[in-house]
């Protein structure tokens, strides 16, 4: 690419597309899986929703519909079918598939310019028209706002943090030193 801005946003998307799948290093399948919040968020269950997202960003939306199916996308699917794997969608097809999506839109961002014109079918009709400068914006929060989510999530599963493998982004302490600052911020909480 020799677009500085596209450059940048690409960047972006490509850092958080690495922060989630991180987030699965070294889980079993039952953690990949396991939902931890109330309404069912799940490791794997971000990946695939991922996948779907950018494949109709990057696909879709500029006329370059990704090749292969994704039949929890289609619309008699069931409510949520994208947030979690099913028991025949293993670590490693729903890893692939993303790193397959990740293909094909770095190959919509070479080939067009930002100003490039793309329709969102489903957004509002007022709002659907586009261009690959506001869908790459809209895919780097998307994907960063998941990459949150994930944090979250698998710090619940076994405690990891961190904001990248090479720097957590998180003072140093030992686990007295975070039971402490934990304590304290319940104090206060409870005081509230």
């Amino acid at each position: 690419m020799d677009d500085p801005a596209k450059d940048e946003l690409h960047h972006y998307l490509q850092q958080g597309r690495e922060a989630v799948l991180w987030k699965l290093d070294g889980l079993d399948e039952r953690d990949l899986r396991r939902p931890l919040t109330p309404t069912g968020t799940n490791l794997l269950g971000l990946v695939k929703h991922l996948a779907g997202v950018e494949s109709g960003y990057l696909g879709l939306v500029f006329g370059r519909p990704f090749p292969e199916p994704l039949p929890w996308a289609e619309g008699d699917a069931e409510p949520n079918a994208d947030m979690w794997a099913t028991a025949g969608e293993s670590r490693a097809d729903v890893v692939d598939l993303y790193r397959r999506v990740w293909a094909h839109g770095d190959a919509t961002v070479a080939a067009l310019p930002l100003d490039a014109p793309g329709d969102v079918p489903w957004w509002r009709p007022e709002a659907r028209a586009v261009t690959l400068h506001r869908v790459l914006a809209h895919l780097v929060a998307e994907t960063h706002r998941h990459a949150g989510h994930a944090d979250v999530v698998r710090e619940l599963v076994d405690g990891s943090t961190g904001h990248r493998r090479e720097h957590s982004n998180l003072p140093q302490g030992d686990a007295a030193w975070w039971a402490a600052h934990r304590q304290r911020l319940q104090d206060v909480a409870d005081r509230a």
